[in-house]
């Protein structure tokens, strides 16, 4: 976007050429001007800022790391399925003193050895009430429900990046224009002493200039104090500072033709609505898991040792013993437990119910709010130019005025104010609408580094979980190094 007038603040006469040179092509100053207080370097443009929050934003960081945690999942509830395997060992001095008596003749022995034994355990869960399959699948849903997390997090993370580039170049823009009012407010209060000394105002039109300055000056401060603000929000969603920032146009491409399409497109794609179905569908399955406990269980063991100096205590013995158990488990009474675990995972899941009705109506009111905002930001973005070129019109006309005697001071510092606000009003209307139209995209879900075409690696949660779904063993994570 462009402002296609140039800005001039009101001056006399004699001082329009300098008043032109500040304001000179004030668009560049909102969407391309070079930030206060930053160093030298090549210009940024709202592509490269996201790429950079795309890989260095700590929140979007920190769910990826969440989700790979969610993949763990899969293995865990998958051991289930398989044998565990125990080895155990044991050893130790045993000493036996025995005394009888036999045919009136007393017997004493005394025997020290040191049993020994190494065996294997083996146990297969045969059926369990289906708990392992059932919690096989409530991992696959947690697993989808936290992508679909990452999905959101991604967008807020987006939206925050496009809210505070805009916001540093609109402040930018409102520094500007206020460091440059005090300029000419200062120019103004000149030129007002001279003509004081000279007898052609009198000393309210001094207090009156001077009262305009000290509130420029006032306004310059609360501006310079904003900008900092957003540059410190720029940094800490993008990852670096800001330097010079390009211009920024309303995404256009993407966005949904009406609003009916833009809400039936939010319902169905929208990633915190999804994750909040992936919760209901973890809820279900966990009132299954706790069910299944009230089902027998079914099992093999199987059991291999071997036993040293074991036999009658004899130094030197040897022994093996092998066996295959079936075991059945038939659950009877727990004291209440399991059933009110079943209770309690089925009001989870009424809870969770409600929370998605939540969720959508939720994500129904962003998609209307901005869609109003988007719709109107156009009108409002012209209305504010508008404003501008009325406000320059009556400045002009106040300050030719003025010349004469028809106007004073007054009126030409308050029409100069005018210009001002209208002017601050128009960069706002600008920033408001870039915004929106990203607004519009994240409310219906489709915010994203693939939408909008980031030069960048982009992060395949799919990649880990394949990686790890299938572990039988290892310690080391598959990105460790």
């Amino acid at each position: 976007m462009a402002l296609e007038r140039r800005c001039n603040l009101g001056l006399s006469m004699t001082n329009r050429v300098f008043a032109g040179a500040i304001f000179k092509n004030l668009s560049r100053v909102l969407l391309a001007s070079v930030l206060i207080h930053t160093t030298q370097g090549y210009a940024e443009t709202l592509q490269s800022a996201l790429s950079a929050a795309y890989l260095n934003n700590p929140t979007l960081n920190a769910q990826r790391a969440a989700t790979r945690v969610a993949d763990e999942n899969i293995p865990k509830a998958t051991a289930g399925y398989r044998p565990t395997v125990t080895a155990t060992a044991q050893g130790g001095p045993q000493n036996s003193t025995s005394n009888y008596t036999s045919s009136g003749v007393d017997y004493h022995t005394d025997t020290n050895t040191i049993p020994r034994s190494l065996g294997v355990s083996v146990t297969e869960n045969l059926w369990n009430g289906n708990r392992t399959a059932n919690s096989v699948s409530q991992a696959k849903t947690q697993v989808l429900a936290q992508r679909e997390t990452l999905r959101n997090t991604e967008q807020n993370v987006f939206q925050d990046g496009v809210t505070y580039y805009m916001n540093v170049l609109r402040d930018s823009a409102i520094y500007d224009l206020q460091k440059n009012n005090v300029e000419v407010l200062r120019e103004q209060l000149r030129q007002t002493q001279d003509r004081f000394k000279v007898g052609e105002v009198t000393r309210t039109d001094v207090a009156q200039a001077e009262a305009s300055l000290a509130k420029g000056q006032s306004d310059q401060l609360v501006a310079e104090s904003n900008l900092k603000t957003s540059m410190a929000n720029y940094r800490l969603v993008v990852g670096k500072e800001p330097t010079k920032l390009d211009p920024v146009k309303p995404v256009t491409t993407g966005l949904p033709a009406n609003l009916d399409e833009a809400i039936r497109i939010s319902q169905a794609e929208h990633p915190a609505i999804l994750a909040s179905i992936y919760g209901v569908d973890s809820a279900s399955l966990s009132v299954k898991i706790a069910e299944g406990s009230l089902y027998p269980s079914v099992g093999l063991v199987g059991q291999l040792q071997k036993s040293y100096d074991s036999v009658n205590n004899i130094s030197g013995s040897r022994s093996w013993v092998a066996s295959v158990i079936g075991q059945i488990s038939v659950p009877i009474y727990d004291g209440g437990t399991t059933t009110s675990t079943i209770r309690q995972a089925k009001e989870t899941v009424g809870q969770q119910q409600l929370q998605t009705s939540a969720q959508r109506d939720q994500v129904r009111a962003a998609v209307v709010s901005s869609w109003g905002i988007l719709s109107n930001s156009k009108a409002v973005v012209e209305a504010s130019q508008a404003q501008v070129n009325a406000a320059e019109l009556a400045l002009n006309g106040v300050r030719e005025e003025a010349k004469v005697g028809q106007r004073t001071t007054l009126d030409v510092l308050n029409a100069q104010q005018t210009l001002l606000n209208a002017r601050v009003s128009l960069v706002t209307a600008q920033r408001d609408r870039v915004v929106a139209s990203y607004s519009m995209l994240s409310a219906i879900g489709r915010l994203s580094a693939a939408s909008l075409k980031l030069q960048v690696a982009h992060y395949d949660p799919k990649v880990h979980f394949e990686q790890v779904k299938d572990k039988w063993y290892g310690l080391r994570a598959p990105d460790e190094k």
